[in-house]
């Protein structure tokens, strides 16, 4: 009857994969456990094979310590995966005593974490963070995170899955892994409904119930481990997946490929901003202005960014400050407000956080440039002279004002200095390009300021450099 019962949950297990999958599932575990994959390694007895931790594990995650190949996964994470497969009670089996991992645990372990509910994912989720099982220390489940976050950028990396990414264009990883961890975090909630925050959540007790609310409010616990598991142990990588989350994980990136530009985000960044745009925006960033390619112009800024969709704005300040604003809408010189809700403003460093609209004005987006009436620049939220995001058309100066909080996006202040000074930005189309922008060519200064074609017209001078335009940047594949 044991045997039995643990056939049937094995079973039950084994049948949530589809029959491709399952084959996929077989393969991995003949690879770990040394099997050759015949077909007597298939019958029954081979649902009894083991495997041992490091040095089964490390055959297929180090293939080539020979090579300077890097490995898949962080050897962190290996012991992680281990402790979780570890952690699958059979029954009539006494748990710990070995150090082998029977199939039956493998493919629980794998059923669990990429088909299962958050009530099945929690006690494994608690064993990877430590072998003890719960109640956790914060500590405990920041270093966790941290290996999770730090896991997937070095798999999608390692796999060249980066999409046009690279670690070399892009910042370095590393504040961005702990910033983001730090916002993962700050949704632990104690059953009160409290916070803990700063070295409180460090040394606060948290127990299974607390971990399990975390994990179903943080979708992206889940989206992370099942990319280490696809990528990492490379299963299930090819195959179709239920959902869009790690298909949109990072977007496709446009135009940054060899032009020697390192981006103000980093990849941690990138996929914590990608998840809150809007769906049908989160498939590709084309790069539309850098102030290190393009220039520190506000006319050139115009130029770049006008009639291109919705786009992505970063700023870094001459403190080291990142932040910027997502406009949902294609920006225009006008002496009006713009944009709509889905508008939102943003910290990259030293925090990594999105602010969102409040309901309180309709102040999104702001885009003037050669007026004397109203003010001239790039603003997102607040009000003139007091916004959550400013660039001056006086390229080079901006303020983040927010006592306490802009008004339209609850966001704090987001630069080091109320009014700071501009050290670099960029400007990031996302989603496909308006057909307005496709084939027209940008548009030149005169195009966007129209009061300059009026200064040459009422000088005598006739509009010389119509057909002198900067070329459209090809829509190129850069991964």
């Amino acid at each position: 009857k044991m045997g039995n019962a643990e056939s049937n949950a094995y079973q039950n297990h084994l049948s949530r994969f589809l029959p491709e999958e399952q084959s996929d599932i077989d393969g991995l575990f003949d690879t770990l456990s040394g099997s050759s994959g015949s077909a007597g390694a298939k019958s029954a007895k081979a649902a009894k094979k083991t495997l041992f931790l490091i040095c089964k594990m490390c055959s297929l995650l180090f293939p080539s310590l020979q090579a300077h190949t890097r490995e898949p996964l962080p050897e962190p994470m290996i012991a992680r995966l281990y402790n979780g497969m570890k952690s699958i009670d059979l029954p009539g089996k006494s748990s710990g005593l070995s150090e082998q991992i029977a199939k039956e645990q493998f493919v629980i372990f794998m059923s669990n974490l990429l088909k299962g509910n958050a009530d099945e994912k929690i006690s494994i989720i608690m064993r990877m963070i430590a072998k003890t099982g719960g109640p956790l220390k914060g500590k405990q489940i920041q270093e966790f995170t941290e290996d999770l976050i730090t896991s997937v950028v070095h798999v999608l990396s390692y796999r060249k899955e980066l999409k046009g990414w690279s670690l070399e264009n892009t910042r370095d990883s590393s504040s961005g892994v702990k910033a983001l961890a730090s916002e993962l975090l700050s949704e632990l909630k104690l059953p009160d409904g409290t916070k803990p925050t700063g070295s409180q959540l460090l040394d606060t007790n948290f127990d299974q119930s607390v971990i399990e609310d975390w994990v179903y409010r943080v979708p992206q616990i889940s989206v992370f481990l099942s990319v280490v598991i696809r990528q990492g142990l490379h299963v299930l990588h090819s195959l179709p997946d239920q959902t869009n989350d790690i298909l949109n994980l990072i977007p496709h990136c446009k135009g940054i490929k060899g032009r020697g530009v390192v981006s103000l985000f980093d990849i941690p960044a990138i996929i914590y901003i990608n998840s809150h745009l809007p769906a049908e925006m989160q498939h590709k960033w084309q790069l539309l202005f850098s102030s290190r390619l393009h220039g520190e112009s506000f006319s050139q800024l115009c130029a770049h960014i006008v009639s291109k969709g919705p786009c992505l704005v970063i700023i870094r300040d001459s403190d080291g400050f990142l932040f910027g604003g997502f406009a949902s809408h294609s920006w225009e010189v006008k002496p009006q407000f713009q944009g709509d809700n889905r508008c939102f403003l943003f910290s990259v460093f030293p925090t990594l956080a999105v602010y969102t609209y409040t309901g309180y004005n309709d102040h999104f987006m702001y885009l003037n440039h050669g007026q004397q009436t109203m003010p001239n620049g790039l603003g997102m939220g607040g009000q003139h002279g007091y916004f959550g995001l400013w660039i001056d058309s006086d390229y080079g100066k901006g303020h983040s004002k927010a006592k306490p909080r802009c008004t339209t996006y609850n966001s704090p202040q987001l630069s080091a200095k109320e009014d700071f000074t501009l050290d670099a930005m960029e400007v990031w189309a996302v989603g496909d390009a308006p057909e307005s922008a496709g084939r027209k060519g940008k548009k030149s200064i005169l195009d966007v300021d129209p009061q300059a074609q009026a200064l040459l017209e009422m000088a005598g001078k006739s509009r010389q450099s119509e057909g002198l335009r900067e070329p459209m940047e090809e829509d190129e594949e850069d991964d």
